[in-house]
């Protein structure tokens, strides 16, 4: 039913965002891998709600619970369960959308498909599963650090409407990227960013934006050619995150502006390593990754929650009329950081596993 993502490294999520809770199992990870619930918990903490100004204030900790598969601070190489509970639900805030569809969610096209849905917070469509996406990431990020000493994986905002930020994708660092609550290292381009959410917030509107993803480290070889291919895994993942529309890799749709003389990557020897002089290509090629830096944009759109009053049906098939209620992201950025970054490694770490083709056991 489209819960489960990923071939040796594989992750199944459950839960609604009105429920008793989400969560995550993990199927596939090696033993023996060095990894804490502070470990988790710390990407958690990224994501939750409540973090700042700029999010939701509904007041969930996001404390995970580690059920199965990890034994003394090492997976065991069996399946990880991971819970979370939901502690500040409200779904009395949503009793209106019970039998009216929220203009661009998915109500009507969930009720469409199975003839039933949650209308408590949009049950699986809301962004609150993301919370078993963002505690796999963290297992994979550990996964793909033993596998590859110098890996490092480094997501931020780069766009929030028409704010675009200037950022050295090849030097940025996590660090530079947590100096503030909206997640952008341009500290000017940051404050501004800051003041229009707010801004767009207090006149009870939404906005969108542009999250850009380097993974560094990782060694030439890791994809699959054909229907398999790294970037096309990569695009599927990201679009599968609430609120994404679009996604490009390299120069994207930069590269349709160019020719084939100025986009090539020439070849060269850099030490003992083939390495390309230019990087137009985001460090994949006919599906595999070639060694330089990966890199991407996720475009989100604004969030569908705002709380002018917007014409809608009723499931009865009667004209109507709604207005929001309920606690919800101006710009869902900010908190999508880290599950951007989280899809990725899911990406990455699979494939990794399939390239060397590991399976149960690390040396």
């Amino acid at each position: 039913m489209g819960n489960t993502f990923g071939h040796l490294f594989r992750v199944t999520t459950f839960g609604e965002s009105h429920g008793g809770g989400i969560g995550v199992v993990i199927d596939g990870c090696p033993p023996r891998i060095a990894i804490s619930e502070a470990d988790i918990q710390r990407e958690l903490d990224r994501r939750r709600p409540g973090q700042s100004k700029l999010t939701t204030q509904r007041k969930e900790e996001d404390q995970c619970e580690i059920l199965s598969g990890i034994f003394e601070g090492k997976t065991l190489g069996t399946p990880i369960a991971i819970a979370v509970r939901n502690k500040d639900a409200r779904p009395e805030d949503y009793s209106e959308i019970a039998a009216k569809f929220r203009p661009s969610h998915a109500d009507y096209t969930y009720e469409a498909k199975y003839g039933i849905r949650n209308w408590q917070g949009g049950g699986r469509a809301s962004a609150r599963e993301t919370v078993g996406r963002v505690a796999a990431g963290a297992v994979a990020e550990k996964v793909l650090s033993t596998l590859y000493p110098d890996f490092e994986i480094v997501t931020y905002v780069a766009q929030i409407h028409d704010i675009v930020a200037k950022i050295n994708r090849s030097t940025v660092k996590m660090k530079d990227v947590e100096k503030n609550i909206v997640r952008c290292p341009d500290v000017a381009e940051a404050k501004r960013m800051i003041s229009l959410i707010e801004q767009v917030r207090d006149e009870g509107d939404s906005i969108g934006g542009v999250i850009e993803c380097v993974a560094r480290g990782l060694a030439a070889g890791i994809g699959e050619p054909v229907f398999d291919k790294l970037e096309a895994d990569l695009a599927k993942a990201m679009l599968s995150i609430p609120a994404t529309k679009g996604f490009e890799i390299g120069s994207g749709f930069a590269a349709t502006r160019m020719r084939g003389s100025q986009h090539n990557d020439p070849f060269e020897m850099r030490g003992e390593k083939i390495r390309t002089a230019t990087n137009n290509s985001g460090g994949v090629q006919g599906g595999i990754s070639n060694g330089e830096d990966i890199y991407f944009r996720v475009a989100f759109k604004p969030p569908a929650t705002i709380a002018f009053q917007q014409k809608t049906v009723t499931s009865s098939k009667q004209d109507s009329e709604l207005a929001a209620r309920g606690r919800h992201d101006p710009c869902v950025l900010p908190r999508a950081v880290p599950i951007v970054e989280a899809m990725a490694a899911l990406v990455l770490c699979d494939h990794a596993l399939r390239h060397h083709a590991i399976g149960a056991r690390l040396e």
